[in-house]
């Protein structure tokens, strides 16, 4: 097939590293851990799909066509005002919101009445949230006073931690990837009480070496010599098998039908029988020790004529 340069925008590729390969378009990596949970589809307002725990203490909003953003919150119980609240912008890949997704998952099916680890308090050290970041090579950099910064091997990511004394829905730990601008930087956002395993279960999604698949049209132009993209390689084709031997006869039937093409209808259906004839005695079982498809000794075949 001739190579289409409109075909190579939606030819799949394996990006790495993936919180630089931007978003596919559509939450459903991020909503795939809650899939089992209601879905409330809002056509009216900004939000257009709410996905919440069967009591409503988790709400995971999803803002799209020109936002593509996230606000995931959780609260005492389904109308008091959120503990606390995490955002995602458009920029940032679902299956980096999945971390989260998938942690508040499983908090919410090992909670009890006594214990909700989604409404967990925040750690008082740093570095519990951002453990995973630590164990895969993030160093420290300068930061404020007051603040602690870590960057990602590559300097293409980081964390800000905020540690200054701050009210209890300020947003104090920001994860961010790519070079600054509205189109090239993702972000996460953590208010001051989120706990700190939820902030590690996103921040080690984070780091996972393992690409993600997007198309090229998905990845922003800005970014492609950013990240490193393996074409996916399409299913091998299928080996034909060889023919067999009724495949070779039945192949003969049809060569003498097209040649006899120029015949009537009726003469092309009589060879074609004839043939027919011909084959099927070949595999009748030989009679008196004679070999298959051989006429009986003496005797001689009487012509048919048609009227």
């Amino acid at each position: 097939m001739p190579y289409n340069a409109d075909d190579e925008q939606w030819r799949e590729y394996l990006v790495t590293p993936r919180y630089l390969a931007g978003s596919d378009g559509t939450g459903d990596v991020g909503f795939a851990p809650v899939a089992h949970w209601p879905h409330h589809h809002l056509d009216d307002g900004p939000c257009q799909l709410m996905v919440t725990s069967p009591d409503g203490r988790i709400r995971i909003g999803w803002f799209g066509d020109d936002y593509d953003l996230w606000k995931i919150t959780s609260a005492e119980d389904a109308v008091s005002a959120p503990r606390w609240t995490a955002t995602f912008n458009h920029v940032t890949p679902a299956e980096i919101v999945a971390g989260l997704t998938a942690a508040l998952a499983r908090d919410y099916a090992n909670s009890t009445d006594d214990n909700h680890r989604f409404l967990a308090p925040p750690s008082l050290y740093w570095a519990d949230a951002v453990q995973p970041l630590i164990n895969v090579g993030w160093t420290r950099a300068a930061a404020e006073r007051g603040t602690v910064e870590l960057i990602a091997p590559d300097r293409l990511a980081g964390v800000l931690i905020d540690n200054r004394f701050s009210g209890w829905n300020d947003e104090t730990v920001t994860l961010w990837a790519g070079p600054p601008g509205w189109g090239t930087r993702a972000e996460a956002v953590f208010t001051t009480r989120t706990p700190a395993h939820l902030i590690a279960a996103t921040a080690a999604v984070m780091a996972d070496p393992t690409p993600v698949i997007r198309e090229r049209q998905q990845i922003d132009p800005r970014m492609q010599h950013l990240v490193t993209l393996t074409l996916v390689d399409p299913p091998p084709p299928q080996a034909r098998r060889a023919p067999t031997p009724l495949d070779v006869r039945r192949a003969a039937v049809v060569h003498a039908v097209q040649r006899a093409s120029g015949d009537s209808y009726t003469d092309v259906r009589v060879r074609a029988a004839r043939i027919r004839t011909a084959l099927s005695a070949e595999n009748r079982p030989d009679r008196a020790g004679q070999p298959p498809g051989a006429a009986p000794s003496g005797s001689v075949p009487t012509p048919r004529h048609s009227r």
